[in-house]
């Protein structure tokens, strides 16, 4: 694809053979861990709670940024500067805070209680005998994350149309047919392990490229004061309005709501090993944000006009970038590395997505008190998967440009309803299930009408009213209603011997 200047964002044999040997890695893990996921739901759901540390570390982390990371944060440092890593430091902090304390209740709570899913948490806290809680958090799930996966699927198309000139709608059945494949054959297990295979090609790219384009440019130094003869913002982290800077901080509230990182913490093979995985999430974290940041700043130095790069797009800075200053092969990897992104949100989401139809509506509704074979349970979320898979196409299809907004607004929905209700739960005793319904009713209400409202979408990010409003409202109504039977005793399992030391 050739932008105004002449520039061509394309790949060589050398690049595409270096990404076919990418994928073909994905599919062969989606093989290898196909037998281990047949088993039965907890095994394809969340790996049977045996997940290694550093893979749940570097799942939780690399599910959790998407493309928005690399395309997303790239260009909003080539256009604001090093202001930019406002945005990522909200979600490192509370992914920390996450890793050290709330997980490690979440995690033995859920395994005292054979919870698989977030709706089963609440369920099992919450005594939801007739299933208005549980059908009340998958109808939420389900508003938000078809044009979550949506996204995802169309970032791949995008990634296609300008690093191997294909059209947009090939790039995005591509995509998705990638992602369906091993997702459906390996599950949780496979969607893990290629999320920490992964992870090693987007901290590849994140840091090699930067460090090779600031090299070429003459040093760290000669970047920085180039930048600063440019405009001051380019090197000034403060050059930016309190307002914005606290809602980019708010987008970590985000993450305890999003149910494809709370999965992470369900799966591990024991809440001892957190603080561990708190300590590699977290580096990890730091390392992407930074590689992303200085990406942008390096981008603005090299072409510092917007018009030269491929269609006046800021999101096709990290792949021409790349281009330009890196071996073919490495190339190849760079946009391993962006699909990386896009794929180890899009498998995780849809994992989740199913996992709220067939075990929260199917088995514990449906068919409740009935005994359904796992092996048939197994087949119903391997078909429901490809159901996902085909609407969320579907829609990109229909919404190529929409699709994008709604990354963060799908992001702010789950975040404000799942978040402090789930907080609350693991935190307050006193929390009880009328206070969770206003919660989560509320938190989904505001975040909708303050995106729809353009005065308010232009004031604050949505998040922040959307999660502040769910944790008054359930903080409210809780105190004015009475527990169901045997929540206390739910709570107190958290307490109970080795649930959270």
């Amino acid at each position: 694809m050739e932008d105004p200047t002449g520039l061509v964002v394309s790949a060589d044999i050398y690049a595409i053979t270096a990404f076919i040997g990418y994928l073909a890695i994905l599919i062969g893990v989606g093989v290898w861990a196909s037998r281990f996921s047949s088993k039965g739901i907890s095994e394809y759901f969340i790996a049977g709670r045996q997940m290694n540390r550093f893979v749940v570390a570097l799942s939780a982390v690399v599910s959790g940024r998407s493309v928005w990371l690399l395309l997303g944060v790239t260009g909003m440092a080539y256009v604001r500067g090093p202001s930019a890593v406002w945005a990522v430091l909200g979600y490192i902090v509370v992914e920390l805070f996450l890793f050290l304390y709330y997980a490690r209740r979440l995690r033995n709570f859920t395994e005292a209680r054979n919870c698989i899913t977030v709706p089963d948490f609440f369920a099992e806290r919450f005594n939801d005998k007739n299933g208005y809680l549980r059908i009340t958090i998958v109808i939420i799930f389900l508003i938000f994350m078809i044009g979550y996966i949506s996204s995802q699927f169309v970032g791949g198309g995008k990634a296609f149309a300008s690093g191997f000139g294909l059209e947009m709608n090939q790039g995005i059945l591509l995509t998705a047919f990638i992602v369906v494949v091993y997702t459906i054959l390996g599950g949780f297990l496979a969607v893990s392990i290629t999320d920490m295979i992964q992870a090693i090609f987007m901290i590849l790219a994140l840091v090699v490229l930067p460090a090779v384009a600031i090299f070429n440019f003459g040093g760290l130094t000669e970047l920085l004061s180039h930048l600063e003869l440019m405009d001051a913002i380019y090197v000034d982290p403060f050059a930016i309005s309190v307002g914005a800077a606290i809602g980019f901080v708010g987008i970590g509230l985000g993450s305890p709501g999003n149910p494809h990182i709370l999965a992470r913490y369900m799966s591990i093979d024991s809440s001892k090993h957190l603080k561990t995985a708190a300590v590699v999430g977290t580096v990890w974290n730091v390392i992407m944000a930074w590689g992303a940041v200085f990406i942008g700043l390096a981008g603005r130095a090299y072409f510092p006009e917007i018009s030269m790069l491929p269609a006046e797009d800021t999101e096709n800075l990290f792949p021409l970038l790349a281009q330009q200053h890196l071996h073919p092969v490495l190339f190849g990897i760079v946009l391993a590395s962006i699909f990386a992104a896009i794929m180890s949100t899009a498998d995780s989401q849809l994992l989740v997505a199913a996992s709220s139809v067939v075990r929260d509506i199917y088995e514990k509704i449906i068919r409740k008190g009935k005994a359904v074979p796992q092996k048939k349970l197994v087949l119903y979320s391997r078909l429901v998967v490809l159901v996902l898979v085909v609407l969320s196409v579907l829609f990109g299809f229909f919404a190529e440009e929409l699709v994008f907004w709604l990354v963060l607004f799908a992001w702010a929905g789950l975040g404000a309803s799942i978040g402090p209700t789930s907080i609350l739960a693991l935190y307050w005793r006193k929390t009880t299930r009328a206070g969770v319904f206003a919660g989560l009713i509320t938190g989904t209400v505001v975040t909708i009408i303050w995106y729809l409202v353009p005065v308010l979408r232009q004031s604050m990010y949505e998040l922040i009213p959307g999660f502040i409003a769910a944790l008054f409202a359930t903080w409210i109504v809780s105190l004015f209603t009475k527990p169901e039977p045997d929540t206390e005793r739910a709570f107190e399992e958290m307490f109970e011997e080795g649930a959270d030391d």
